[in-house]
């Protein structure tokens, strides 16, 4: 029987599924935190420990959360990811994927480096030029939204809507992420997620936001959606300009009835997805993974 980590520090709903799914497999699976790792290269024993995998190392890990810290323990923690590919483990998603997506200025470069459309966005250090740029912006009639670069569900995440909202623009941690306000199309707010596995688009949902965030964390609600070829090929670019195996994709169609990617999530959830759009995400991730990463090696 094989053995599969499951990198968290609250296995969930979402880790139970995974456990489930495996095991349809013939898999066992084990929930570990990347902070009980170790590198240790004093002795004959694995260079990588993993508790509860001390005499083999797994199968496969599957990341479904990467502990926050500080510099140096991101980095340790995003070190074991690496370490683990380059003996061969299969590590879904990996750390490069996981690296670029946490990073909301790389996410934003790689897209448009691509050439998928995504909101207008400045990213840099210097707080006299990133007000210069959003008085500018708001002159002009548009409203930015300001982000760290390191967060998840709409923590940290301002709007400035008017000259008077500039007194409110803090860095996070020395660096300011500004990005164009898109305005969706329809009544209220609402965006689109994607759900992206292997280069294919299994599902979609749009989810209405009781404000302009719409996180399903923070109350949206979820509908489901005529999954189009337009909209497939726009999340699978995305996908692939990240290099990653899945992904929850974020778009947003504007007034115009134009397409704009802005957010890829590595460690996205489904349980929104999965009430309104009846698959079973866990069991479709265990097959590729098991399937793609782990019997084609």
């Amino acid at each position: 029987m094989g053995r599969i980590a499951i990198f968290t520090d609250d296995p969930g709903w979402h880790g139970k599924q995974l456990r489930l799914a495996f095991s349809r497999y013939g898999y066992t699976c084990e929930y570990v935190s990347l902070t009980e790792c170790k590198i240790n290269l004093s002795s004959s024993a694995l260079p990588i420990h993993i508790p509860g995998f001390e005499l083999s190392l797994p199968d496969a890990v599957f990341v479904r959360g990467v502990p926050g810290g500080s510099l140096q323990e991101v980095v340790f923690y995003l070190d074991i990811l690496h370490a683990l590919k380059v003996m061969a483990i299969p590590v879904y998603n990996d750390g490069h994927a996981v690296e670029k997506s946490v990073d909301k200025g790389m996410t934003s470069f790689l897209l448009k480096n691509a050439g998928i459309n995504t909101p207008l966005t400045w990213v840099l250090r210097d707080r006299g030029e990133a007000l210069a740029i959003a008085e500018q912006q708001l002159k002009k009639g548009y409203q930015l939204i300001s982000k760290p670069l390191f967060g998840s569900q709409g923590e940290g995440v301002r709007r400035l809507e008017k000259m008077t909202d500039l007194f409110w623009l803090t860095s996070s941690n020395g660096i300011y992420y500004l990005q164009r306000f898109v305005d969706c199309e329809g009544k209220g707010y609402s965006d689109i997620r994607v759900f992206v596995i292997s280069g294919i688009a299994v599902a979609a949902m749009r989810r209405r936001g009781t404000s302009w965030l719409n996180n399903v964390a923070r109350g949206a609600k979820c509908e489901t959606i005529k999954l189009t070829p337009l909209l497939s090929e726009i999340a699978i670019k995305a996908t692939q300009a990240l290099s990653m195996d899945y992904a929850g994709v974020d778009v947003i169609k504007d007034k115009n009835g134009q397409y704009s990617v802005i957010e890829i999530n590595s460690i996205p959830a489904w349980k929104g997805l999965e009430n309104v759009c009846h698959l079973n995400v866990a069991e479709l991730l265990a097959d590729d993974l098991i399937g793609r990463c782990i019997r084609n090696l």
